[in-house]
């Protein structure tokens, strides 16, 4: 009998893959699947980044990169972080990694022991808490509650920090509820946070260029009090639509650059090369694309918002960031989760349940509109039949 550690026994998942695979064989089947579960844009890549990519493999780039990234793209993500954070980063704390995800595994690495405690946003992107009982830290969940805008509450998080505190994971703006965190509560955190100078910060801002109605993202890089213990996160899958290129990127204090430098080197040595060329054309070419792309998911924001405070026993507050909607479904009578099972097998329209996102996720369902407008009409229309239809299973 083969003997793995218990500690894979702890490791969860991302159901967004696993709806995305139950609606990608009834589609198979002959189903007409609307996918409003997975959070990828519908746009293809800009053209412009496409022929980098292609140009780069021409070029004969095709070896090993420095596992920290070429050169080149660290040097263009520090110019693209003063262009829309006004701060300078020198490219040498620049790390180049394989998605978004790679920069959580590393901090959590880091930080998360047994007796050690890891505050993470809740609901949110679940891959927090599978990493962080992972390591056998303890996952203590920030609440994101819907009546603060799904923006966390500053006062709350650090009445939550203890002597075990590690690590505090802050993402804005978020998935899965759309909430931005307003300045004044950043503000307040970073503050508070002074009292407590052991405990390092993830910032999360993968989503940080889609805001809408004047929301305004204030990335915690401005923050130079806390600098020398913040871990930024971003990547370039939502913001230039890569998300199968796999191209994220972070930013580490001098003291943790190494430690991320030598797991890169154990984990996956670097990230291709094509890909770097690309992300460099992504970051210094027009910005265009991106601000084209967020004006269609603002369309879309209002068609959903609007379509889904029309079905019966469901509200909808407006999102302000990323592309997600998290609608209170408790007054339909049905749990979260076997409301999304149910309007996939009977609806055909993919959403999550909201448990799948934490403990505080019940009662809600997360739709992504990074589908077409006509695709999201569609959807609303077949929850409303499927609503006006079916009692609660």
């Amino acid at each position: 009998m083969l003997h793995v550690v218990p500690s894979f026994s702890r490791i969860g998942e991302e159901n967004a893959f696993a709806v995305l695979a139950r609606a990608q064989a009834l589609a198979a089947q002959g189903r007409d699947i609307i996918n409003l579960g997975i959070g990828q844009p519908d746009m293809p890549t800009p053209p412009h980044v496409v022929e980098a990519g292609i140009k780069a493999l021409r070029d004969g780039h095709h070896g090993y990169t420095p596992a920290t990234g070429i050169l080149p793209l660290r040097e263009a993500i520090s110019r693209d972080i003063l262009r829309r954070h006004g701060v300078e980063v020198s490219p040498e704390s620049v790390m180049v990694v394989p998605g978004g995800k790679v920069t959580m595994f590393m901090a959590i690495l880091m930080f998360g022991e047994p007796g050690a405690e890891i505050l993470y946003p809740d609901p949110g992107f679940p891959i927090y808490r599978s990493m962080i009982e992972y390591t056998g830290a303890t996952p203590v969940p920030v609440p994101i509650r819907e009546e603060n805008g799904f923006a966390f509450s500053a006062a709350e998080t650090l009445s939550l920090i203890t002597p075990k505190t590690r690590l505090l994971i802050v993402n804005s703006p978020a998935n899965p509820c759309g909430g931005v965190s307003p300045k004044s509560e950043i503000d307040a955190l970073v503050k508070g946070l002074a009292d407590y100078p052991d405990v390092a910060v993830l910032s999360d801002e993968i989503y940080g260029t889609m805001t809408y109605d004047g929301e305004v993202h204030h990335s915690l890089l401005t923050y130079p009090e806390i600098r020398d213990r913040l871990i930024y996160l971003d990547g370039a899958s939502k913001t230039y639509a890569m998300t199968g290129w796999r191209l994220g990127w972070s930013v580490w204090p001098k003291p943790l650059y190494d430690n991320a430098r030598k797991l890169a080197v154990n984990a996956h040595s670097c990230v291709n090369a094509s890909t770097q060329w690309a992300g460099i054309a992504a970051l210094d070419g027009t910005q265009d694309c991106v601000a084209e792309m967020v004006a269609a998911f603002d369309r879309r924001r209002t068609i959903v918002v609007d379509g889904l405070n029309a079905l019966p026993g469901i509200s909808c507050i407006v999102p302000k960031g990323a592309f997600y909607a998290f609608p209170n479904v408790s007054r339909t009578g049905w749990k979260a989760k076997a409301l999304a099972s149910a309007l996939l097998d009977e609806a055909g329209v993919a959403t999550i349940g909201g448990p799948d996102f934490g403990i505080n996720g019940e009662g809600f369902i997360r739709l992504s509109y990074a589908n077409s407008a006509e695709n999201i009409r569609r959807a609303l229309e077949r929850m409303k039949g499927f609503l006006e239809s079916r009692t609660a299973g």
